[in-house]
């Protein structure tokens, strides 16, 4: 918003410079963009009255002027098609000079001397009307310094206002952030309640209250549009970047200017029947006061007659009904609209107004019938004429209600880190237009001003206080705390630890969304049903992920996709598991590979990688925890049914690898086999402490056993009848060999085992081997089925 610093100081005048008020109020959250001069550099231009005015001789485009001062005639040669005698003009003397350091001098046009310059607006910076001459009003006196007449000795400031300082849309609202910032009264014009004077009334229907809570008319009658807005009005909206238009006009802008009420005017008679607000009808048509046509759609707010839609509401008017050059009678309108009804609406047709710029934002509710007597009086003074009743149609239910917030002293300084005195608290927010309700020792009680729609709770206030205290003001404090270094379990192994071991395996580490698409989702996983998301990005994006494989597998796409052919990535993240507890999230740790096992080299076999390398990469992650895990065989529906597993910590299952179900492979047109695991995060980041062992000084004692037993019977459960039988010094059992073929039965295998026993104080002898030997044969026997081979 653009606005005149002489204004501002008819409402406020701090004793302060120019350029303190910018730094002030920009410290104060009204940035301040840019800042002009309210005209150019000149110097030696004064009011001049052209007294004769004749053809130039030898010239059809010039005319020779006799330029009075008030004491003395001039003659200037003018080429401005406006140049008539009687009117008052921007008058350049010899030795003025105008902006860009252009000096006037005496000179010959055609042979006729001129003796100064009859100056545009434009050729003094002071607007971008270039088409004539400058004329200033018939009382301007005569030999008046032009810079003087027009009060050029301004500066036009133009402030960024953030979407809920809407209140500061005004002269009277950046009046009240002045004079609360510097402890000044505010003093703006004396607004009058008009009586009317005649019983003249337009009729006002509001069907749509929930969107225009209340709207207010006036007839005004028998005005005369023949005469012209005063100088200062046209020059207050010239500095606030609006162009006069006609007195009607011009007064609706100022009163939008100097209050921040919007006004509309209609010609009275172009009216039928009432002024009804309603919501349009789908498809009617409406020509704007710009010009531009529109088809309306029924989420819009219109005015509207008898016979069709006037304007849209808070936005623009309608050229059908807009006041003209034959306009007696007048129509004015004030109203406040929901922002929310308004908010968005110009944007849908390409449209941005200075109304529609404030109705979005919030206007101030209690406003219009001030705005609308304020008005009513200032046509009064310019074009005369009579002013009916106010018609005002309010819905209380519907209006704003008033805000009353409570502020703790206490949480105030807690805030701050500062005691501001109690008495600046209170000057500051009754300044600001609070009003003060009730109080105590330990709080404040306030109603919020009509104006102000961003004072809600407490901390809107103490951002207040803050604001117009100064930031920069408040003393920098450290913070002072007593920070305890929490204990870290030794047991507890880092995230770091585990990725970096996962990329020394080769892995690169992934990171996908948490999101993924619903029907990728129940291929990898059906025991879970996911969170659905109420407002998802997109349908590939609609619910919360219940395991990590999606993601790592649409990883995988992409880059087989982009020919790569040897893949291994792991990632760290959460799911989501639904439960009768609620949500429960839960850190985990998966990975993928594929392609081939090695990178590509010019020596040893290109092999591609099977489910015991990927199995090999996770126990060797397992193992730094040195917990006892377990693979299990078990069946997963993303998995292939003779190549899965369950990995198992004290009986319970905290994840599981495999190789991907070929059907899903196809499935999903992924290529080659693909292995995948997944276990929980929490299980493998707790390790045990290492404790120290002494090493045997005694040698080991070694026996192999080759048995036949049940295909079907894993290693695992081998391994365990062994350890349970085998005495406590049995120190490892190893598997080096596993046969099937000639010489055993079908459904059969042979295992070869290695038992190794080892004393940490004497050697064991053969005899004591040989009996744990004949134990370990007999349990496997009776628990395995297995017998010696051979």
């Amino acid at each position: 918003m653009k606005f005149s610093e002489q204004w501002l100081r008819e409402w406020v005048n701090p004793a302060i410079s120019s350029d303190e008020l910018v730094a002030q109020i920009t410290l104060a959250g009204l940035e301040v963009d840019d800042i002009e001069a309210a005209g150019g550099e000149f110097s030696g231009v004064i009011v001049g009255e052209i007294v004769s005015a004749e053809q130039h001789p030898d010239a059809d485009k010039l005319r020779v002027c006799q330029v009075s001062d008030g004491t003395t005639e001039t003659q200037v040669v003018c080429g401005a098609p406006n140049a008539r005698v009687g009117i008052k003009v921007a008058f350049a003397t010899v030795g003025a000079v105008l902006p860009g350091n252009f000096k006037i001098k005496k000179a010959k046009l055609r042979q006729q001397e001129s003796f100064g310059m009859l100056c545009s607006g434009a050729e003094l910076e002071i607007s971008e009307e270039n088409d004539g001459i400058m004329e200033l009003a018939v009382d301007a006196p005569v030999g008046t310094d032009i810079r003087d007449y027009l009060n050029l000795n301004d500066q036009i400031i133009d402030v960024d206002l953030t979407p809920n300082r809407g209140d500061c849309l005004s002269i009277a609202g950046l009046a009240r952030e002045v004079g609360v910032l510097n402890s000044v009264d505010v003093q703006g014009p004396e607004l009058k309640e008009l009586a009317p004077q005649i019983e003249d009334v337009f009729p006002v229907k509001v069907s749509a209250p929930e969107h225009c809570p209340r709207f207010l008319g006036r007839v005004l009658n028998n005005i005369n549009l023949n005469t012209a807005s005063p100088l200062w009005l046209q020059e207050k909206l010239r500095r606030c970047g609006v162009r006069s238009i006609d007195p009607v006009v011009d007064v609706t802008n100022y009163i939008l200017l100097e209050m921040g009420q919007p006004m509309h005017a209609y010609d009275l008679n172009k009216l039928n029947g009432s002024v009804i607000v309603r919501m349009a009808s789908q498809g009617e048509n409406l020509i704007l006061l710009d010009g531009q046509k529109i088809e309306l759609d029924q989420e819009t707010l219109v005015i509207a007659d008898n016979e069709g839609v006037l304007g849209l509401a808070g936005i623009m008017g309608g050229a059908d009904t807009g006041v003209g050059s034959g306009t007696t009678n007048v129509f004015l309108e004030a109203a406040f609209f929901n922002p929310i009804s308004i908010a968005g609406k110009a944007r849908n047709y390409g449209l941005h107004t200075d109304a529609s710029h404030r109705f979005e934002r919030g206007v101030d509710y209690d406003l219009q019938r001030k705005a609308m007597d304020r008005a009513t009086l200032l046509l009064q003074s310019i074009v005369g004429g009579e002013a009916g009743p106010i018609v005002e149609q309010v819905s209380a239910d519907h209006l704003p209600t008033e805000s009353q917030v409570s502020l703790r002293k206490a949480r105030l300084e807690a805030l701050l880190a500062y005691k501001i005195d109690d008495a600046q608290v209170l000057d500051i927010l009754t300044r600001l237009g609070l009003t003060l309700v009730a109080s105590d020792d330990a709080s404040w009680t306030f109603n919020a001003p009509s104006w102000r729609f961003d004072m809600a709770i407490e901390a809107d206030l103490i951002e207040e206080v803050a604001r117009v205290y100064g930031y920069n003001n408040l003393p920098s404090t450290n913070p002072v705390a007593s920070m305890e270094i929490p204990a870290n379990a030794e047991v507890q192994r880092p995230l770091s630890i585990l990725r970096r071991h996962m990329v020394s395996r080769g892995y690169q580490e992934a990171i996908t969304y948490s999101m993924v698409e619903p029907g990728l989702l129940a291929k990898f996983d059906d025991q879970n049903k996911p969170v659905e998301l109420v407002n998802p990005i997109s349908a590939d994006m609609a619910v919360m992920r219940t395991t990590l494989w999606p993601g790592l597998v649409k990883a995988l796409q992409h880059n087989q996709n982009r020919q790569q052919s040897r893949i291994r990535l792991f990632e760290t993240g959460q799911r989501f598991i639904p439960s009768d507890q609620g949500l429960q999230q839960q850190d985990v740790f998966a990975g993928l590979i594929y392609g081939s096992r090695n990178p590509e080299s010019w020596h040893g076999k290109a092999e591609n990688v099977d489910y015991f390398d990927i199995k090999g990469d996770l126990e060797t992650l397992l193992a730094i925890g040195s917990q006892e895990f377990s693979f299990v065989a078990t069946k997963h529906l993303a998995l292939h049914p003779g190549q899965s597993a369950a990995i198992q910590l004290d009986g319970a299952v905290v994840g599981f690898v495999g190789a991907m179900h070929p059907g899903l492979a196809k499935d999903l047109g992924l290529q080659g086999p693909v292995f995948m695991f997944e276990v929980d995060l929490a299980a493998i980041s707790l390790g045990v402490l290492p404790a120290y062992q002494t090493l045997s000084k005694f040698p080991e004692m070694r026996r192999d056993l080759a048995i036949v037993l049940d295909q079907k019977t894993s290693v695992a459960e081998v391994t365990s009848v062994i350890e349970a039988s085998a005495g406590k010094w049995l120190n490892a059992v190893r598997l080096f060999d596993v046969y099937q073929g000639q010489g055993i039965e079908n459904g059969q295998k042979s295992l070869a085992l290695g038992l190794t026993w080892q004393h940490p104080e004497r050697t064991l002898t053969d005899d004591e081997v040989n009996q744990w030997v004949e134990q370990v044969v007999t349990h496997l026997a009776e628990n395995a089925g297995a017998s010696l081979r051979g």
